[in-house]
């Protein structure tokens, strides 16, 4: 098992990484916010398949969190998380401080219009122009081959693929699989903030999904499949539904039935945890 490298500096990054070109090393990227679990370590173990370097980042950015949200309560222990990464055979993590990545009279923002205006981004607005940012800056920063982000977060995955294509990145986009729990639930940082009892609860997210998605799948009109599915959410003992919709895969549009690509999109509460997932449909 190689030994982990840590550095915090853009430039440290940068002198490793042509290090890695100059031995004519692919390189993969996994970006993460850290609280690593299995899904995260899939997408490392996905990039050791597909390149000779790893680099994974650590950040918690707070330009993705509104005033409300959790960014001061947001699980960090980056002994754990490197430990972890080193044991799948990740080569080098960047994990910089904030103001490494913004520094003083930082003021540039990446916006993807369009993509970014329904499901999640209608909910948090804020959201994914600090994604776009922060994922632009990591890409430039490593200038990866290929850079690896999980289908369980689907929207942000089409976005970073728009301004890859949109900015001329020279990095290939990698969606893996989302990984799942035994029940189904699609593993997430954010699952360790509930109790016991919600925990028992978020298992019916995925089991409703897949019932719905079966609906679907017959042409049923949408709107009546997914008033029954929200229904079914709030009776399973979810407290808040942000949105439950059937959406074109490319344009993330909703649609009235399913065609292909479509894929069906949930965001839901269960006390101050908001759980997503995402299935296709057709």
């Amino acid at each position: 098992m190689s030994v982990l490298e840590i550095v915090r500096k853009v430039a440290d990054l940068r002198a490793r990484t042509a290090q890695f070109r100059a031995a004519h090393a692919t390189i993969g990227l996994v970006p993460t916010m850290g609280a690593l679990h299995d899904g995260h370590l899939t997408l490392a173990r996905s990039a050791k398949l597909d390149n000779v370097r790893v680099i994974a980042t650590l950040f918690v950015n707070p330009k993705q969190f509104s005033p409300t949200e959790d960014l001061a309560a947001y699980p960090r222990d980056e002994a754990a998380d490197a430990a972890a990464l080193e044991r799948v055979g990740v080569d080098l993590l960047f994990a910089p401080d904030v103001a490494e990545m913004y520094p003083e009279n930082f003021s540039t923002s990446v916006a993807v219009s369009g993509l970014t205006q329904t499901l999640c981004g209608a909910v948090r607005p804020h959201f994914f122009g600090g994604v776009a940012t922060v994922v632009t800056k990591l890409l430039l920063q490593a200038l990866p081959d290929r850079a690896y982000f999980g289908e369980k977060d689907f929207q942000q995955l089409q976005v970073i693929r728009r301004l890859v294509r949109d900015l001329n990145i020279p990095t290939a986009i990698v969606g893996v699989p989302t990984i799942r729990e035994a029940d189904g639930l699609a593993m997430s940082s954010r699952n360790a903030y509930l109790s016991p009892a919600q925990r028992r609860i978020a298992g019916a997210l995925p089991q409703i999904l897949q019932e719905t998605v079966a609906e679907l799948r017959t042409g049923a009109p949408a709107a009546p499949v997914l008033a029954a599915a929200k229904s079914r959410l709030h009776k399973s003992g979810f407290d808040r539904i942000d949105y439950l919709e059937l959406c074109d895969e490319q344009s993330l549009q909703p649609i009235p039935v399913a065609r292909p690509p479509a894929r069906l999109f949930a965001a839901a509460f269960i006390g101050k945890t908001r759980l997503i997932d995402n299935w296709p449909v057709i």
